[in-house]
């Protein structure tokens, strides 16, 4: 995975309503309606947001008729996960980190 996508991905994970949609997404697939209705937001922050999920490949998007559904990327979701538990795997810890000890 290059830096940039990288990069992306975390800046995609930084934002608090973000981080709601894709717990809303967990449960399975949503309409833009339903996920306006619970997140309180306006439909075109809604579609910001669902724009940088889906840029940062974590977020997959239809539309069906006038609306747009949304669903996790399970790629994208191992991604994530891959590149988490690579950067905090204790191979990747420096050897002057103090960080666990105590």
């Amino acid at each position: 995975m290059s830096e940039h996508a990288v990069v992306q991905m975390f800046k995609a994970l930084g934002d608090e309503n973000r981080i709601r949609i894709l717990k809303l997404l967990c449960s399975g697939e949503k309409c833009a309606y339903n996920l306006l209705e619970t997140l309180e937001i306006s439909q075109p922050t809604l579609s910001h947001h669902m724009k940088i999920l889906c840029d940062a490949g974590l977020v997959i998007a239809r539309k069906e008729g006038k609306w747009m559904h949304y669903t996790i990327n399970c790629e994208g979701s191992r991604q994530v996960r891959s590149m988490l538990a690579e950067v905090l795997s204790p191979e990747s810890e420096p050897t002057n980190c103090t960080c666990s000890e105590k």
